[in-house]
């Protein structure tokens, strides 16, 4: 009986109408509001909207689900929605063509009830759908109204040509004249509740409303720079001036107890400064909350990014399927040790798309808190958000460097540091506790680089002021990062 049930409800289909999100040539309306990077990328949430909650349809019922897509191609929109859905093109003519064409080619498949839908509808969920399918057990057409004049969904239990001739596309008019057909040629119809979709400026309140955000208005989307550090006097000078010029950015510097200059300095250049316990996850978490960018970027406190590089992400992540992304790896060193840890740790991240920490990783602060952040771990945070990351989506490596300090690799040596960060890698994935690999690791660097513990914080008798300044707890440099950044 179940398997019977199964076989019937496979012959429903989902039929979804959207265009690939190219800046410039999807959501054009949308454009003196928002910008071409942001009319774009209004129009990719917005499928990614509808997608997802006919995925959850699809888990109360089998249904077929195809997408019917115009720009871009297959292999882009699998990438972008995912491997589990069908893609066709919608082909030539006007939509009345196109919506006739997919109706033919789905009931020519053995279909007995198809539902097609634009992407632009935010109000659609997932039960009006349902009532959409159940109508057709006994009515020969379902259509729900948009209040623009148009209809949001229709829905056939088999071809009917003349719904999709002499209709005065994209007017008021629509629906009304749609009507008409169904009533002249005698069809029996079920209208669903009204919806308002998505196409003009000032039908944007329609999906701010339902995400709970305001679209980005203009193509930039804000960016907030988050910065951990602890005693990086030397080198938070040339970090922050490398961020001049940027637009629409805040700086958050998260300071674990410095006591070097650190905190008068960024405070110098204008940045907005948080006093934390230190430890990188916990700081940089800490930045995150009070952030109010849309996208997050996390950098270390001894790397430069380059110039434009706000552009970069913007265009990074406007990009479909794309949830975060780095910069090429870059040392503030000639010599050829660093410069082949460069070329494998740039392969490492582009062929793999595992990038780490001291690549500065960006992306949606909506994506990063879904992920409930950074985990917090002693080492190995980086690594760990990546890896969650690339679950849900591509992690793009830009093909600009950022330039970071190879004063570590300089210090301990190219070999021994390598070998130190394959191994607490190994270490993790085979299971290791985070805090013994950072107990390891630490105890491995020289005496500066350890994490002191609480309680340390006094100078034993008869100790000099250096000995203090060595026994301060340090952001490890191997690579510039905590732990085994960017190694091969």
């Amino acid at each position: 009986m179940d398997s019977r049930r199964r076989r019937a409800s496979l012959q429903d289909q989902v039929i979804v109408f959207t265009r690939y999100p190219e800046p410039g040539k999807t959501k054009t309306r949308l454009i003196p509001a928002l910008g071409p990077e942001g009319a774009a990328t209004v129009q990719r949430q917005m499928t990614e909207h509808t997608l997802a909650r006919i995925r959850e349809l699809a888990k109360k019922r089998s249904v077929s689900v195809e997408v019917r897509y115009e720009g871009g191609s297959r292999r882009l929109m699998r990438r972008w929605l995912g491997r589990d859905l069908s893609y066709r093109r919608q082909g030539g003519g006007d939509l009345g063509a196109r919506l006739n064409r997919a109706f033919c080619d789905a009931f020519a498949a053995g279909m007995k009830r198809v539902v097609i839908m634009g992407a632009d509808c935010p109000g659609l969920t997932g039960e009006i759908i349902e009532r959409a399918f159940a109508a057709l057990e006994q009515s020969d057409v379902v259509l729900g109204p948009a209040l623009d004049g148009g209809y949001y969904l229709i829905g056939l239990r088999r071809p009917i040509p003349d719904l999709f001739a002499n209709v005065s596309w994209g007017t008021a008019e629509v629906l009304e004249q749609t009507r008409r057909i169904i009533n002249r040629i005698g069809l029996s119809s079920v209208l669903l509740e009204p919806l308002r979709d998505v196409d003009r400026p000032e039908d944007l309140p329609v999906w701010e409303r339902e995400v709970h955000r305001p679209a980005a208005r203009g193509s930039l989307l804000p960016i907030s720079i988050i910065i951990p550090t602890l005693n990086e006097a030397a080198s938070i000078e040339a970090t922050l001036a490398s961020l001049r010029g940027a637009s629409d950015v805040e700086v958050i510097i998260v300071d674990g107890g410095s006591r070097d200059e650190t905190v008068a300095l960024a405070r110098s250049y204008g940045a907005k400064v948080l006093a934390s316990p230190p430890g990188r996850a916990r700081q940089m978490n800490a930045g995150a909350e009070v952030a109010k960018g849309e996208v997050l970027l996390f950098l270390h406190g001894d790397t430069r990014l380059p110039e434009g590089f706000d552009e970069w992400v913007r265009q990074a992540l406007a990009r479909p399927g794309v949830v975060a992304g780095a910069f090429r790896l870059g040392f503030d060193s000639s010599g050829w040790g660093v410069r082949l840890i460069e070329r494998l740790a740039n392969w490492r991240s582009t062929r793999w798309q595992m990038p780490y920490g001291d690549q500065a990783i960006f992306l949606r602060a909506e994506t990063f808190r879904a992920l409930g952040g950074f985990p917090d771990i002693p080492i190995m945070e980086d690594f760990e958000l990546v890896r969650r990351l690339r679950r849900r989506g591509r992690v793009v490596t830009l093909p600009i460097p950022i330039v970071t300090s190879a004063r570590r690799w300089r210090e301990v040596g190219v070999v021994k540091t390598t070998l130190i960060n394959q191994a607490v890698i190994i270490g993790y994935l085979v299971g290791l506790s985070p805090a013994r690999l950072a107990r390891w690791y630490y105890g491995s660097q020289p005496g500066e680089n350890r994490p002191h513990r609480e309680g340390e914080n006094s100078q034993p008798e008869g100790r000099s002021d250096e000995y203090e300044r060595k026994k301060q707890w340090q952001w490890p440099r191997v690579g510039s990062g905590q732990g085994p950044c960017c190694s091969c």
